[in-house]
């Protein structure tokens, strides 16, 4: 009988969803439709771009990436790939008649038509993010490998072991044992090498260490030289991972022989490494500080010749993020975060002020054609999802390449500008729903980022996506209070050790004034969310909610810090908080205590759902715990959602479906007039 009667409350609940969705103008159903366009290629001779799609499978709860070629002038698209399988990391190879990829965790190679599907590599371990050797002999990959296995053999038999033995135990003897939602306590990542025809791959990076290192990796850290004699790769040479960014490249002969680790002097994360077409220079970001992770990422520049690196961005205030080389080798082109956007600079190669040349675009995945002459990236907005698009290098001709997704007709996010803590103007957005009538009042649902080092930009996401939160009937929010990225490194620096300083009263005076801006919002109803240092937040506010000029009704805690004190002996890169808090609790207990919420218990009043996964071993499961006791202990109204198969981020597209569902339900319930479900 309760099994009866629970499983008729599980249907009402979901019927009552769905009419509630039903009437929502954007919902998680429509974001779950949304094909995922990125990693655009082009071919060697600049008249094709591959590039990937991918397509929620929901029943099997899982995205599935399949592999597309159009031309560069448009139109033509063609699907190269099918199958309940994702492929991805399409490459082409160096004459442009073949494309290797990824699928099954293993290296394929097909012709550029799709036709003549070959496995390269059949290693145990799985491959993954292949590249091509210039003379296209060659093909890179990394595996996860166990660093004392010198065959492959080794290592499938220890995974057969492990796989069929009882015991599931894990012994450590070293930190950095864990990382994001992944035991790293028995294998390493490993640069291998195979021949372009298939056959046994070789481990270039043999011994106990992370090439390159998970906790520094920015894309694809590695790379042939020219001549295809010389890879570079990276790794950290420091013994304690856990309380180290010294990530270094280090360059081989291909052909075998000793590592030369050419940024020994910096002990900040070091990545990215691209050799010049005259194989003269190896160009690389750079962080100077070590220990600081958002630290400026700098151009540098490495003369092979001399053993010099020099930095090519001196006085830029923003961090470089991908780059390209011109044919000619004059200058380089970048992407950097700028308020909100991601847009293209240009520099000569003798270093110099960059130049802004794509402008309002948020580009990624940069990539320029042999000649010169075009660019071709990805881009989206909060209003429009990821295509594949085209630039003039000077600029002019934005162009899309792909459409793989009709127009929504959302609104585009509005800017807004106010004042924070010490006079500092501080920038934000605000998305109105589709169907916004300024004679309504509506709720404000204030969303804060993660990071904290982060940034909500004007760019489409698929897990905090503003568009779902507006067409559900609220006006949302999204501040870029101090720790954001993308408007000078100082703005950035002012949150280390001030987690609750200066960006709580940027928060607060961003609310007080989009309150008092917009006559359309109800000051009576607004609500607050946020994810990992958001979630953090969150909890600050929750014992601080007492701002005479903003009263939050409603919270939403997302895989939050609760007790920083408990945080730094759970987590895993213990760099982080270290930074953050100027030592550990034991050194400087001081910050520790200053910062944590779990310390203003006494104060909390708001009602607030709590969510945490257990495969989160960044910001473990017991902080939503803790709190979680804290206020069921406190009688306040509160729910704990929890996902025993996700880790840091929800992904998985039925957990993600009822995280939104959940989290509207909770807003509703508070700052609607008349809630959307029982």
């Amino acid at each position: 009988m309760k099994r009866f009667v629970a499983l008729v409350s599980v249907l009402l609940v979901g019927l009552c969803s769905l009419a509630a969705a039903q009437n929502r103008t954007y919902t998680i159903e429509d974001l779950l439709k949304v094909r995922r366009v990125g990693d655009p290629q082009i071919s060697p001779d600049g008249k094709h771009v591959v590039f990937t799609i991918g397509d929620v499978n929901f029943d099997g709860n899982r995205v599935v990436n399949q592999i597309y070629v159009t031309s560069i002038d448009g139109g033509n698209t063609k699907q190269l790939t099918s199958g309940d399988r994702s492929s991805s990391a399409p490459r082409w190879s160096p004459d442009g008649k073949k494309i290797a990829y990824t699928t099954g965790s293993q290296v394929w190679v097909m012709d550029n038509d799709g036709d003549h599907k070959e496995q390269v590599t059949k290693i145990s371990s799985g491959a993954a993010a292949p590249i091509w050797s210039p003379d296209g002999k060659w093909i890179a990959f990394t595996s996860d490998v166990y660093p004392d296995c010198d065959n492959d053999d080794c290592n499938k038999k220890r995974d057969e072991q492990a796989e069929s033995s009882k015991v599931k135990a894990h012994i450590i003897t070293r930190l950095l044992y864990k990382h994001w939602d992944e035991w790293r306590d028995v294998k390493r990542t490993h640069v291998f090498v195979v021949s372009s025809k298939g056959g046994t791959a070789r481990d270039l990076t043999g011994g106990d260490f992370d090439s390159p290192p998970y906790a520094a990796s920015s894309g694809v850290d590695y790379a042939f030289s020219p001549d295809s004699t010389e890879i570079a790769y990276l790794r950290n040479p420091d013994k304690v991972e856990a309380i180290s960014t010294n990530s270094d490249i280090y360059v081989m002969p291909l052909s075998g022989g000793p590592a030369k680790n050419i940024t020994v002097r910096n002990h900040g994360y070091d990545a990215g490494p691209v050799y010049t077409r005259d194989g003269k220079f190896i160009l690389y970001r750079s962080q100077a500080t070590a220990g600081f992770e958002a630290d400026r990422w700098r151009l540098m520049a490495y003369n092979r010749a001399t053993g010099a690196s020099v930095e090519l961005t001196r006085g830029f205030d923003l961090q470089v993020e991908e780059l390209v080389v011109s044919p000619d080798g004059n200058f380089i082109y970048f992407t950097a975060a700028d308020r909100g956007k991601s847009p293209i600079f240009k520099i000569p190669f003798g270093g110099g002020v960059p130049q802004k040349i794509v402008n309002n675009v948020f580009a990624t995945n940069l990539r320029l054609t042999p000649d010169g002459r075009t660019f071709v990236f990805a881009s989206s907005s909060m209003a429009s999802p990821a295509e594949v698009y085209k630039a003039n290098a000077d600029g002019s001709g934005l162009t899309a390449l792909s459409s793989a997704n009709a127009q929504a007709n959302l609104k585009q996010a509005e800017e807004i500008e106010w004042t924070g803590a010490l006079g500092r103007k501080v920038h934000g957005y605000i998305i109105k729903p589709n169907n916004f009538d300024p004679g309504r009042k509506y709720p404000l649902a204030v969303l804060i980022h993660g990071g904290p080092q982060s940034a909500w930009n004007d760019n489409w996401g698929y897990r905090w996506n503003p568009q779902v939160f507006a067409n559900a009937g609220y006006v949302v929010f999204t501040p870029n209070p101090r720790g954001s990225v993308g408007y000078g490194q100082q703005f950035v620096n002012e949150i280390s050790g001030d987690w609750g300083g200066k960006v709580y009263t940027d928060l607060m005076n961003g609310v007080a004034e989009v309150l008092r801006r917009n006559s359309f919002i109800d000051r009576n109803r607004v609500g607050a969310a946020g994810a990992s240092y958001g979630g953090y937040m969150i909890n600050w506010l929750l014992g601080h909610n007492n701002d005479p000029r903003v009263r939050f009704k409603v919270f939403v805690s997302h895989d939050g810090v609760y007790n920083l004190e408990s945080m730094y002996g759970a987590t895993e890169e213990l760099w982080f908080p270290e930074w953050e808090f100027k030592g550990t609790p034991w050194t400087n207990p001081a910050l520790y205590t200053r910062w944590s919420p779990h310390k203003f218990a006494q104060n909390f009043n708001t009602p607030i759902l709590i969510i945490h996964s257990e495969l989160d071993f960044r910001v473990p499961l017991g902080e939503g715990m803790q709190l979680f006791t804290a206020v069921q202990r406190k009688g306040i109204d509160s729910k704990f959602l929890t996902f025993p198969d996700e880790g840091h981020w929800v992904l998985k597209p039925q957990n993600s479906q009822l995280w939104f569902h959940t989290v509207l339900d909770w807003l509703d319930k508070y700052l609607q007039r008349e809630p959307a479900t029982e």
